[in-house]
């Protein structure tokens, strides 16, 4: 059944001016394994953290720390949730995110469905 849907589009040029102007957004926003990442994908794990919160009905007080998008070669991409975010994904009995997330053009955009079994 699905929970919720979220879907989120950044523009990767002003994404990243918004991350040199304020350097510690990077640390806030994103976790280590994230952090290193090009620019492009850099926002595309924003818009997937974006996309998340707003599957689960963006609650306040969720913490971007507490989601990470990892990207499995030759596969789709994989949401690890843990603390505020696993907490209201159980809260409202998701089991299971599905992510397509993707960078063309400066454009970076992520889709979210949350689903519960």
């Amino acid at each position: 059944m699905i929970v919720g849907v979220g879907i989120d589009v950044v523009d990767v040029a002003r994404f990243l001016a918004t991350l040199e102007r304020a350097p510690r957004l990077r640390t806030r926003l994103f976790t280590a394994d994230e952090r290193d990442l090009p620019p492009a994908s850099l926002a595309a794990r924003f818009a997937a953290k974006e996309a998340i919160a707003k599957s689960l009905g963006a609650p306040a007080g969720m913490s971007w720390q507490d989601a990470t998008v990892h990207r499995v070669s030759g596969g789709q991409a994989v949401v690890e949730t843990r603390g505020t975010v696993a907490a209201r994904a159980a809260e409202l009995g998701v089991t299971r995110f599905h992510l397509s997330i993707s960078h063309d053009a400066g454009i970076a955009s992520a889709v979210v469905v949350a689903e519960s079994d």
